[in-house]
């Protein structure tokens, strides 16, 4: 799964590095190195005229049929090999898709639940590849949300965790953004694990584990060879 990430690249280096035709939205502008479900995060979509944009969304999908929108943190991860069946995704699918950057994602080990942050070895920022809805309460209030796709892990991560988030390559953004048509098999194609050369991983502080910490020093490596102090009886 992705269940917390990083997102700190300023909204111009975005906008180029995806095409963005216009920004939307004035709160792009604060760095967060602990993204949590039901944050607002920068996305990339696209309208049924093919403008590019970049404005913001609420993690954590809300599909039109939902009547409560406190449930939305139980669908920020919707899995690839489900994605064209689930009720809860197969419309955004269909016609809603985005991509979601990150500068990297935290994982926790199962075994030892020790958190890992992987990022890009390049150190460009991620394309995570995500569905958006926009969801209308009865008294009129619309909250557009939205969700990562994650696929199997690939080799780096796998020791990690089973799950990451689908990536996408710079030449499908075009084909997973448009809206002129609905989905076909073929882009269920692109959801597959990232190659293993694209992605470096290393330990972080257990203090990730808190939504409440927010900062740089989330990134620092974590020594996890240090020797462990002795309790003084």
């Amino acid at each position: 799964m992705c269940g917390r990430y990083v997102s700190t690249t300023p909204v111009d280096v975005l906008a180029a590095q995806f095409g963005v035709d216009e920004i939307v939205g004035d709160d792009h502008d604060r760095p967060r190195w602990n993204v949590a479900p039901t944050d607002p995060v920068p996305a990339i979509s696209e309208t049924r005229e093919g403008v590019r944009r970049l404005g913001t969304l609420r993690w954590g999908l809300l599909p039109s049929f939902i009547t409560d929108p406190s449930t939305a943190a139980r669908r920020i991860n919707a899995r690839a090999e489900t994605v064209t069946t689930s009720p809860a995704f197969r419309g955004a699918f269909a016609r809603r898709r985005c991509i979601l950057p990150a500068d990297g994602f935290y994982e926790w080990s199962t075994v030892d639940k020790q958190p890992w942050f992987i990022r890009r070895a390049d150190g460009l920022p991620l394309a995570m590849a995500g569905l958006w809805e926009g969801w209308h309460g009865a008294d009129g209030l619309v909250i557009r949300t939205c969700a990562v796709i994650t696929t199997a892990a690939n080799g780096l991560v796998a020791p990690v965790h089973g799950r990451m988030p689908a990536i996408l390559g710079a030449d499908d953004y075009e084909a997973w953004l448009d809206r002129s048509h609905e989905a076909t098999p073929e882009l269920a194609r692109l959801l597959v694990p990232a190659s293993d050369d694209l992605l470096v991983r290393f330990p972080v502080s257990k203090r990730v584990n808190n939504v409440r910490n927010d900062g740089p020093e989330l990134l620092e490596p974590e020594d996890l060879e240090r020797p462990v102090p002795l309790t003084l009886l």
